[in-house]
């Protein structure tokens, strides 16, 4: 038997013979939800065009997409969306996944989030924005040492999509925060929560980072000696990425270790190559390292740095006092 409160049961209207629904969240928690095993109820937002001057309307969509709106309208009334206008809004369901236009007319364009969020896993989400960037990185390294860096060109359109599960997991995230019965599907506590949300900035922060370093490569004008030992130094990437990840999703404390000793010994390869190449430098250029040189290992560990900080988020182990 549970006690409720008398001012909680009268807003919601429950009455004798009325369900609820009990739910345990986390090991030492429990929800008590009224309506039972209802679904929660579809959320609506009308977007009235046109916008204020200092208003985005891409912008505005992806706000709504991530706070969690099912239904997102855009009206103007008696006049229509200009066709600039409508292509803007067409690109921005895009770059959002689950977010498809359900009706469209001159005036009006009606979209609609058709995913069920309680079957989604954030942990999967992180895993495959992780192996999508990763996967961009590996292409960016292979780059130094071959001929044809024309693969490097795909570099951008490959982060769009780490960018896309970006927000859908943000979307995730924010729906979790608003509806504990969601954060008890996913498992999720508060601070796992939060965790998840710094996981996932640190990653889509990677790709845009992975980018950059592909344009380095593409503009540089390294030797193929310098562009060769850079590409030795970098290798294991992968593997402390992967441990990472796994690690934080887990969690397991003893695999995050694992990862930022792979991480701490990357670190290590990259100081000294830059060590190296500055008493080589030193005996034949005048102890002038090549910018590009220095430019591309401070982007790699930047890189790698995104990775060793979502293993860092793994709760220490502690010991208990005797």
């Amino acid at each position: 038997m549970v006690s409720l409160p008398k001012e909680w049961v009268d807003a919601h209207g429950l009455t004798k013979g009325s369900q609820v629904e009990i739910e345990q969240v986390g090991s030492d928690s429990l929800s008590i939800s009224a309506g039972g095993k209802e679904a929660r109820p579809m959320s609506d937002l009308l977007i009235t065009y046109p916008l204020p001057a200092e208003e985005n309307i891409a912008a505005d969509i992806t706000g709504a997409y991530l706070l969690g709106y099912d239904v997102i309208t855009i009206e103007s009334g008696a006049s229509i969306i200009p066709v600039e206008d409508r292509e803007k809004i067409r690109n921005s369901t895009r770059r959002l996944v689950g977010m498809e236009i359900m009706e469209e007319d001159a005036s009006r364009i009606e979209m609609q989030f058709l995913l069920d969020t309680a079957t989604l896993s954030p942990a999967k989400i992180l895993k495959r924005m992780s192996s999508i960037a990763v996967g961009m990185c590996g292409d960016v390294t292979r780059g130094l040492i071959s001929g044809d860096k024309s693969n490097l060109q795909t570099i951008p359109r490959r982060d769009i999509e780490v960018n896309r599960q970006y927000f859908l997991l943000v979307r995730m995230i924010r729906s979790a925060l608003a509806d504990r019965r969601l954060a008890g599907a996913f498992n999720l506590g508060n601070i796992d929560i939060l965790d998840y949300r710094i996981a996932a900035n640190l990653l889509e922060n990677a790709g845009d980072s992975i980018v950059e370093l592909a344009g380095l490569v593409t503009r540089s004008s390294l030797l193929p000696e310098q562009s060769q030992l850079i590409f030795g130094s970098v290798q294991g990437f992968e593997k402390m990425a992967a441990k990472s990840i796994d690690a934080f999703t887990a969690p397991d404390r003893l695999l995050a270790i694992e990862s930022i000793s792979l991480h701490r010994r990357f670190q290590e390869r990259l100081a000294g190559l830059r060590t190296t190449s500055s008493h080589d430098d030193a005996s034949n250029n005048g102890g002038q390292i090549p910018v590009d040189f220095l430019d591309v290992l401070h982007m790699y560990g930047r890189i790698a740095r995104s990775w060793a900080d979502v293993a860092d988020l793994v709760k220490p182990l502690y010991s208990k006092p005797q």
